[in-house]
């Protein structure tokens, strides 16, 4: 976001991503500098300014903008890819018009954009392991479908009207903070609650099902680090792929036990297996690496032990 950065709108801010970022992006610009917003009043209070917007209702989110005078806009407002299945229309309108939105506005008024894409925009024509940076894109699901129209805009309102738009393809993320909120790689956050509450869980992925993951602290670096990187040093846009950690349920059972030892796992696969069964197994994130210097902190044991120790901790204290 470079020096000159200093009021910043977050949507979707109640999510799983954006209920840490907002706070992370308030400790680097001041509380008072970073508006969030999301669909419905926040259940607690915020530290800091918060509004009820929805992102379709662009003229609210116009005037909202010019209110608080908001130069850069991290959109994470989206229906995600389970819920996106049952409800195909919402997650276009959402994800597609949602987006269309926030661009227009950007090239009226030059805001800086930061738009997350998925590993979900990747469908069964992708290679599965180490999938590279530009491959066949056919998603099979409308999440997926929504992920790489808003990659094609994004880097379209770039190139034809010069908004500084920027998004990197998100692998899972796995979080101690916000509750899942209908991903098809949400067990690798169930799994947790489950093992330290009840100390069983059941999966409804398959037990050799490998995804690419990421700890939560290293996405918010992500999102952060790109901002901040030269525009002069870019040569992809909305598009980067982002690696960190990928595993089966049946890895992370096992690394959950060296922690919890007694902890059970049983399979009964759902409909996101097929989901998971469309997406890569592992990133091949080199872009990122080379044009903005990109570089997970956490491995699988180093995010296990993390969660582990945050959960078990709000478990004693009944606030899990």
């Amino acid at each position: 976001m470079g020096n000159s950065t200093n009021r910043v709108i977050v949507t979707g801010a109640m999510g799983q991503i954006g209920s840490e970022l907002t706070p992370r992006l308030r400790a680097i610009y001041g509380k008072d500098n970073v508006l969030a917003t999301d669909i419905k009043q926040p259940e607690s209070e915020h530290e800091g300014p918060y509004e009820v917007l929805d992102v379709l209702d662009r003229e609210k989110m116009e005037s909202m903008l010019k209110d608080y005078e908001i130069d850069t806009i991290y959109h994470l407002a989206a229906i995600l890819s389970a819920t996106g299945e049952r409800n195909p229309d919402l997650a276009w309108r959402i994800n597609v018009n949602g987006l269309h939105n926030v661009l227009d506005l950007a090239k009226e008024h030059g805001y800086r954009i930061f738009n997350p894409s998925s590993i979900a925009a990747f469908g069964p024509g992708a290679p599965r392991d180490n999938t590279p940076q530009n491959t066949i894109m056919k998603p099979t699901t409308i999440y997926g479908v929504t992920k790489v129209v808003g990659e094609l805009i994004g880097n379209y309102y770039f190139a034809k009207y010069g908004v500084d738009v920027r998004g990197a393809r998100l692998p899972g993320i796995i979080s101690n903070v916000a509750p899942p909120g209908g991903g098809t790689t949400d067990y690798a956050v169930e799994i947790f609650y489950e093992a330290i509450k009840n100390k069983r869980y059941t999966c409804f992925l398959n037990a050799d099902t490998m995804l690419p993951m990421m700890y939560m602290p290293d996405c918010l670096k992500a999102f952060i680090d790109l901002m901040n990187a030269d525009l002069d040093s870019l040569i992809h846009h909305c598009d980067f792929n982002l690696a960190a950690i990928s595993f089966s349920p049946i890895e992370l059972a096992k690394e959950i036990r060296n922690h919890i030892p007694e902890f059970e796992i049983v399979y009964e696969p759902d409909y996101r297996q097929q989901i998971a069964d469309s997406w890569p197994m592992s990133i091949d994130d080199s872009a990122a690496r080379d044009e903005w210097g990109w570089s997970p902190d956490y491995d699988l044991p180093a995010m296990v032990e993390d969660m582990i120790r945050v959960l078990s901790e709000r478990h004693r204290k009944g606030t899990l």
